[in-house]
This record gives C-alpha cells, sequence and structure tokens, in this order.
C-alpha cells in the first residue's frame, strides 16, 4: 500500500524537525482551496476563493500546528500537554495526545465553548476544567501550570513556537494550489497566532524562491472582541464567534507587525455581518464553516461592496473551522424546514410543487 503524504514530511525543509523527532499524523494538511465563483460574482470578484480548513482530521486548521507541537513535546521527554481553548485547540490537542499516548489536559471558560468541540476533546479522553473566567484567564493559568517542576508538560497553546510553524504550512499549500502568492489573504483574528503563521509562511516562500510576491493579509476580528483594532484589550469579549472571543490576544504585537509589514489592515465585524457572510457561503456555495471563520469572509464582502477591492484581484479567504463545529448556532439559523402530512399531495403543497 502506498502511504499517503504526511505534511510533516512535504515541508520538512521549512520545519523544526529531525530524523528523531516522532512521527506522528492523523493525515492533517492538503486541504481544498475552494474557487467561489457564486458568492464572489455576488460582489463582483472573478478570483475569490475559500482555503477550507475545515477538513483537517478535527475540523479546524489548529491541526497543523498541533502535529508538530505534539511531536516535539514527545520528542523533548513531556509526558503531558495543556492548554486553554475557546474550543478548536482543545479537540485537536486531545486526538494528537491521544495518538501519542500523552496525557491532555484542558483549560476553558465556563459555558463559552461550542458544544461539537468540546465533546470532541472529552471523546479523545482529555482531561476538561472549566474555570468561571475568560480566555485569558485560563491562559494565564495555563502557564503558571506548566512553569510547575513536578510534571513534565507541554503548553500547546500558540505561544508554542511549534504551533505557529505548523500552522504557516497553509501559506505554503495556497502559493502552490495557485502557482503563485494570493494579492489579499483574509483571515479571523482571535488569539492572533495564525495570521502570524501566515505571514511567516509567504516570508519563507519568497525568500526561498518559491513564490515571487508576498500577499496582503486582511484581519478581521468580531465587533465585540476586537481588541487590536481597538488598541486595547477588551476585558469581557461578547460574540457569537466563539472561537475568536478572545481578549487579550497572545500574538497581538506579531499580528500587527504581520498586518503592517504586508501592507495590509485589522477591522471589525459585527455578528450580523458575521452571520450573514456564514449563511450565504453554506446557500452559495455548499460551504459550511463555523461562524468566526466567515469573519474574513464577511470583510471582504464588506470592502467590496465599498469599492475598495479590484475585480481581477486574487483573494483567498481562510475558512478556519468545519460548520458542525457548533451545531446550536447552525441550528439558530437555518430556515427551511415545513410541515406536511404523510400524503404526496401535503407535501407538493408545503413545497409549493
Amino acid at each position: 500500500m502506498t502511504e499517503r503524504p504526511r505534511l510533516v514530511d512535504r515541508y520538512a525543509s521549512f520545519l523544526p524537525v529531525t530524523a528523531s523527532t516522532p512521527r506522528l499524523s492523523l493525515g492533517e494538511g492538503f486541504t481544498p482551496l475552494v474557487s467561489l465563483r457564486r458568492f464572489g460574482a455576488s460582489l463582483g470578484l472573478r478570483n475569490l476563493y475559500a482555503k477550507v480548513e475545515g477538513m483537517n482530521p478535527t475540523g479546524s486548521f489548529k491541526d497543523r500546528g498541533m502535529v508538530v507541537a505534539v511531536a516535539r513535546a514527545l520528542e523533548s521527554g513531556a509526558s503531558a500537554v495543556i492548554c486553554a481553548s475557546t474550543g478548536n485547540t482543545s479537540a485537536s490537542a486531545a486526538a494528537y495526545a491521544a495518538a501519542a499516548g500523552i496525557e491532555c489536559a484542558v483549560i476553558v471558560p465556563r459555558g463559552q465553548v461550542a458544544a461539537g468541540k468540546l465533546v470532541q476533546a472529552l471523546i479523545a479522553g482529555a482531561r476538561v476544567v472549566p474555570i468561571d473566567g475568560n480566555f485569558d484567564q485560563a491562559l494565564t493559568i495555563v502557564r503558571a501550570l506548566a512553569e510547575q517542576d513536578d510534571h513534565p508538560v507541554a503548553v500547546v497553546n500558540s505561544i508554542n513556537p511549534d504551533r505557529l510553524e505548523g500552522q504557516k504550512t497553509a501559506a505554503f499549500e495556497v502559493c502552490d494550489d495557485l502557482g503563485r502568492a494570493p494579492d489579499i489573504v483574509a483571515l479571523p483574528v482571535g488569539n492572533a497566532g495564525n495570521i502570524t503563521a501566515y505571514w511567516a509562511g509567504f516570508r519563507e516562500y519568497r525568500a526561498a524562491g518559491r513564490v515571487r510576491e508576498r500577499p496582503r493579509l486582511w484581519g478581521f476580528q468580531a465587533a465585540g472582541a476586537a481588541p487590536i483594532v481597538l488598541g486595547r484589550p477588551v476585558e469581557r469579549p461578547d460574540t457569537v464567534a466563539t472561537a475568536i472571543r478572545i481578549g487579550n490576544p497572545a500574538s497581538w504585537s506579531r499580528a500587527v507587525a504581520a498586518r503592517d509589514e504586508s501592507g495590509g489592515r485589522m477591522e471589525a465585524v459585527s455578528d450580523e455581518e458575521i452571520l450573514g457572510a456564514y449563511r450565504d457561503l453554506a446557500r452559495l456555495e455548499g460551504v459550511f464553516c463555523e461562524p468566526s471563520s466567515a469573519a474574513g469572509v464577511a470583510g471582504i464582502r464588506r470592502a467590496a461592496r465599498a469599492g475598495e477591492l479590484d475585480a481581477d484581484a486574487l483573494v483567498v479567504c481562510v475558512l478556519t473551522g468545519n460548520g458542525l463545529k457548533d451545531p446550536e448556532t447552525a441550528g439558530r439559523s437555518a430556515t427551511g424546514v415545513l410541515e406536511a402530512e404523510a400524503t404526496v399531495g401535503s407535501v407538493s403543497v408545503a413545497l409549493g410543487w
């Protein structure tokens, strides 16, 4: 049997791995770059694409970084990994820890993690500790626990540089699929590790001669959780986009550098704009992402309607997670269930056929 290519092997020359790094994989990476023809046409854009990261093993982009972070933790002798999470990090950490045969602990804000994410961590055997606080407080606890000497544990949040090293492979894939770098890459911004990782990837690919240009990075935060846009931490972040409900991003300064060095922008989009893009992606393209993923799409829609985008610009929106991560929001947003009796005539009337 021919073994499926491993993401880490494909980009090994760009990653902090050696022959002694444990071979760990759940089949991450190689996610599709989907042409958003109908959605793009509605905005007058001819070259709009989505990088569908919800196709990763646990349903989010976190798997790219987690495979490197957990493998390196194993290599360094860690017997456990720990993270703070709004959901996706916990699911990914738990899965890769299970595959590696080590313990996983997760600290989460009580009542603020979508069910589709929390059950992933639980079923993979993670020990989950909800706290009466927000993500930023959870991360503070994680940092303190990791500093204790009596338990060899690795933090696998994006403060771990190996996480960002793995996540930058998405930028490589975008360039490989397009045969060039895009003009603009739009991303949701929460803890700000992903925009940091993408920028590192585009810079390294250009330095290696793989592409000639680098894109502008456009980051979008939810209006109720937009510390970078506001220029100050948000004590009580609030948004339907739970994955980016973060008030004091760990990679704040690096995200600002990515924005400035790329000639990009950082803006806030409302929950209404996010949910509108979320619904229309599914209805026009059949692409079902979690609400936070649609923040970048919402920002691109606003810019296009304002005449700020050239019709021929090559634009890639990063969809960070699968829609099934947050079934509650999907249920509240969906329409189309019709009532009818169990007869052909009744069903025909209900459908208007």
